[in-house]
């Protein structure tokens, strides 16, 4: 039997609408796995759509949203914490979860019960290592584990956290049983848009948030006592919104390099989603362009296959 479902693809493939149709139609309710979506007040930047959790003039239950300050640096830790109590919440009432997200990473993070504990900082490994070149860095961390990605090569400070974590879990072999999560048996769904489609619908969707007020909200942020520098760690529409405001971008220069900033996010969403397939997650791709009833009806079809 399935005990998640899971919804992904990149920004602006409509994969939201999809899991709350789908949610509607099987009684399910949905867990965000959306790394900015968490945060309150930050609503047209993040494509917040909360309207499209309302499908027939009832809404579906949604977890995981508006659950942070904005200013405050929510991490993966963090939301494999929140999600398990959710979802255990939620299993608890005789429902499976739909978990729907672009952060790929968050997703993978449920779908393959990654160790993840709160883990001091070690001084006397980062003086050892305070000196070591990144490439040396990098070779200590893969003594560790395999890298399946970059993101903890990023930097010396981000490597020499890695290997913190890394050193504590191999000293703690008992902390870490306790806090690794089982696999879950999973059904997971793409959403399958074409490269052009993709990209037309994130240019149309940018300009419509901007004019729906995406500056004026990131001014309020600023006013609300949020310094800009936290703003900018959030990355794309925060980035560049926040560089416009304070003056360092003019607005049509704001408005082009956040757009081809999107497109690449976008880009680097689906290479994680084929990497995850690469590492063993088998994704059923469903094509964007399908009408809504008949995506919804594909789903409940895979649902009965995987539920044999």
């Amino acid at each position: 039997m399935i005990d998640l479902i899971a919804i992904v693809g990149p920004t602006a493939s409509g994969k939201t609408a999809f899991a709350a149709h789908l949610a509607h139609e099987i009684k399910s309710e949905i867990i965000s796995a959306d790394s900015r979506q968490i945060y309150r007040g930050m609503d047209l930047g993040t494509g917040k759509d909360i309207d499209d959790y309302t499908i027939d003039g009832q809404t579906v239950p949604y977890h995981l949203i508006d659950i942070a300050d904005a200013g405050y640096k929510y991490n993966l830790f963090e939301y494999q914490r929140d999600f398990n109590n959710a979802y255990k919440e939620i299993k608890s009432r005789g429902i499976t979860p739909i978990v729907c997200g672009g952060t790929g990473l968050y997703v993978e993070s449920v779908l393959r019960g990654y160790t993840l504990l709160s883990v001091p900082e070690n001084k006397e490994l980062r003086e050892r290592l305070a000196d070591k070149s990144l490439e040396e860095l990098t070779e200590i961390l893969k003594q560790y584990k395999t890298l399946h990605n970059t993101t903890d090569v990023d930097t010396a400070k981000r490597a020499i956290r890695a290997i913190e974590i890394q050193e504590y879990y191999s000293l703690h072999p008992d902390e870490v049983e306790e806090h690794t999560t089982p696999r879950l048996n999973a059904l997971v769904i793409g959403v399958d848009i074409e490269r052009e489609e993709r990209r037309n619908r994130i240019s149309s969707r940018l300009r419509a948030r901007v004019e729906s007020g995406m500056v004026d909200e990131v001014k309020r942020l600023l006013d609300s006592g949020i310094a800009p520098e936290y703003l900018i760690y959030y990355g794309l529409e925060y980035k560049y919104l926040t560089n416009y405001v304070i003056g360092n971008l003019e607005y049509e220069e704001m408005l082009s390099q956040l757009e081809i900033a999107i497109h690449q996010f976008a880009k680097r969403q689906m290479t994680w989603f084929r990497g995850m397939e690469k590492r063993g997650t088998k994704i059923e791709w469903i094509d964007y362009k399908l009408p809504m009833n008949k995506k919804v009806e594909r789903a409940k079809e895979l649902i009965k296959e995987y539920n044999k």
